[in-house]
């Protein structure tokens, strides 16, 4: 009985005869941190079904480059501006669909001056 399914599901796939597909949600916007002159930026790529939904970061609209795969370069102050202190991750909204993305570890901690480093081998 088996071996009558799987040649007949095979058929039916090759043939376009399938269940239909079920949406699928927008893919997680990527972070990652970038040169942009003199200081940091963090570039957030993403991808939105419609090409004038607005982009915020945090509730801030951001100006993107591209139309359905879009880009953007935040500055890192300008992030931390609009974060809360130590925060791990951000809020991304495309389109009213919300996004919590992770942030590089340590991007919004501290930046005291490391006075000693003590290394001991075992």
């Amino acid at each position: 009985m088996a071996r009558f399914f799987a040649p007949a599901a095979l058929v039916l796939a090759a043939l376009g005869i399938t269940a239909p597909a079920i949406a699928q949600p927008a893919p997680a916007p990527k972070l990652r941190v970038v040169e942009c002159g003199a200081e940091s930026c963090l570039r957030i790529t993403g991808h939105r079904d419609d090409s004038a939904a607005p982009v915020l970061l945090n509730g801030h609209e951001i100006a993107v480059n591209g139309r359905h795969r879009w880009t953007a370069r935040v500055p890192v102050a300008k992030v931390r501006h609009w974060s809360a202190p130590y925060a791990r991750s951000i809020q991304l909204s495309v389109a009213n669909e919300e996004h919590s993305a992770r942030l590089p570890v340590g991007l919004l901690g501290t930046r005291g001056d490391l006075a000693m480093l003590v290394v001991s081998v075992k």
